[in-house]
């Protein structure tokens, strides 16, 4: 959450074909930090929102949208979108908030979260209900779960003494707060974080709290902080909590890292819980991206805990490409029905250079065990750090049906918002029109002296070629952009020409359409 404004052109585009067809949501009101939510009941019913005050709706699965400005006469809207369902078929818009102070004498700037509910499929909000306020401090960055048992609402965020501040007397910590009447009231906060932060919204910042449900109506919260990725539960419905938060695992660069072309970048995490009838059922997950292998490559992780969050597993990269490329900005969700697990991300692995990036998809169907990577958008963008592009993107899941929603914007500075239509008929089948690049071979490999590599092409393509190592640093550039003919192709790769030592290597192809990569092992 900051306090810029922005001046950006409008787009006006249609659905795009791509693996998965493309829907554009809207260009109005220069929309980003998005969210969405599919409605169990009924898939066919979808709710999103971005920032500051845009909702949307579809009721046909997400191929078509309306749109309207979501307004709270009291406490107004002022971005952080959630969107979510209850087990009661209502949806919910939960944001922050700028009262006015003639309307709503006392109030401040972020002064509180505030739930907004819709029974209409989001029509109309009829509720606007005001959480946590405590004095002029600062509620920010919410998030809620409904639990499918009882339909009680669990809603974390974080609390700043006085937002941006870095004065040591000032912190933040993570507060929680329950309704037990379907949005219409809520208890208490309560602090859940032993250990504070400081102010300034950035990696001493305890933030990124989010809730989940466990299969005996735990409350498992995950968030980040100074000392890396928190854990925090309730096993009596949010009345007690740990004495202490657990560490999971450290946050190698900080929740607050740099990707070139965007004003800023969060890597915060999302936690869920299998509660599907999947040999994965009560399996936690927490999702995040960060720089642990250095500042030119970013990555997406997953860690998993099967004992209630007492143990964690290693983290396990979800990105499959090459390393040294840059994935950032990781969104998670479970499908209740199917246990599988969706993490969507923005991905630049395509790209030999430049800020051109395209959004990804990884699917597990095994627990988390291994991912398969799908790319998601129709067309690829570059972003523009004079242009908040906001901190999160989002996707849902339910039955089978799977709904992303990101922000993309064009050269001109125009903001978009686009879906996807993902479903298990198209997870898996690659648009061929896509696939330009085949197979791609090494002999010998091993190697001790020099390899020649073959590739295929299905067309003729414009290549570029580069030799990295095992952690993604350019050795050589082996071809620029040059023009190769359909079929089979091949280069040489001598070891004392490139000046190689023993070890892994990659060999990365970049067409226009397409990028793949091949691993050489130098003996």
């Amino acid at each position: 959450m900051k306090k810029i404004i922005l001046t950006a052109l409008l787009l006006v585009g249609n659905c795009m074909l791509a693996q998965f067809p493309n829907v554009l949501i809207s260009t109005l009101n220069q929309p980003e930090e998005v969210a969405i939510a599919i409605n169990p009941k009924n898939t066919n019913q979808i709710v999103a929102g971005s920032n500051l005050k845009n909702a949307y709706r579809s009721n046909d699965g997400g191929a078509t949208w309306s749109y309207q400005i979501l307004s709270c006469s009291a406490y107004d809207v002022y971005g952080d979108p959630v969107m979510i369902w209850d087990t009661a078929n209502a949806c919910y818009y939960i944001h922050l908030s700028n009262p006015n102070s003639a309307i709503t004498p006392g109030g401040t700037w972020v002064d509180r979260i505030v739930v907004q509910k819709s029974g209409d499929f989001g029509q109309t909000y009829t509720t606007c209900v005001g959480v946590g306020k405590n004095g002029a401090k600062v509620q920010d960055k919410a998030w809620a779960v409904v639990n499918p048992y009882n339909n009680e609402m669990h809603m974390t965020w974080t609390q700043f003494d006085n937002y941006g501040s870095s004065a040591p007397l000032d912190s933040s910590i993570i507060l929680y707060s329950k309704s037990s009447d379907g949005g219409n009231t809520f208890s208490i906060p309560k602090r859940i974080s032993k250990f504070a932060g400081n102010c300034i919204d950035a990696d001493s910042t305890v933030e990124g709290a989010v809730p989940a449900i466990g299969p005996l109506g735990e409350i498992y919260v995950g968030w980040a902080g100074q000392y890396g990725l928190m854990f925090q539960k309730s096993t009596d419905g949010g009345t007690t909590w740990l004495p202490t938060e657990q560490l999971v695992n450290a946050f190698p660069g900080g929740w607050d890292y740099t990707i070139s072309g965007l004003y800023r970048c969060n890597g915060l995490p999302f936690t869920f819980c299998d509660l599907s009838n999947s040999p994965y059922h009560g399996t936690i997950y927490m999702n995040w991206s960060d720089k642990a292998n250095g500042v030119n490559d970013g990555d997406v992780w997953i860690t998993k805990s099967t004992n209630g969050g007492t143990t964690w597993s290693a983290p396990f990269r979800v990105n499959d490409d090459v390393p040294g490329k840059q994935q950032f900005m990781s969104a998670m969700t479970i499908d209740q029905v199917t246990g599988y697990v969706y993490i969507l991300f923005y991905d630049r692995r395509n790209y030999a250079s430049g800020n051109n990036t395209d959004v990804y998809m990884a699917v597990s169907t095994n627990g988390g065990a291994s991912f398969t990577n799908y790319k998601v958008n129709a067309n690829p963008f570059s972003p523009n750090a004079g242009y908040f592009f906001g901190d999160y993107i989002g996707i849902s899941a339910h039955n089978n049906v799977v709904r992303p929603i990101w922000m993309q914007m064009t050269n001109s500075g125009a903001l978009s918002v686009y879906t996807a239509l993902v479903s298990p008929a198209t997870l898996g089948i690659e648009n061929k029109k896509e696939e330009n690049l085949g197979s791609i071979t090494a002999s010998p490999n091993p190697f001790k002296t020099e390899t020649t590599v073959g590739f295929t092409l299905t067309k003729d393509a414009k290549l570029t070629i580069q030799l990295v190592d095992n952690v993604g640093r350019l050795i050589k550039e082996l071809v620029t952009t040059k023009n190769y003919s359909a079929g089979k192709n091949k280069i040489v790769i001598n070891a004392q020409e490139n000046n190689l030592k023993p070890g892994i290597y990659y060999v990365a192809f970049y067409s226009d359409e397409k990028s793949k990569f091949t691993k050489i092992v130098l003996e």
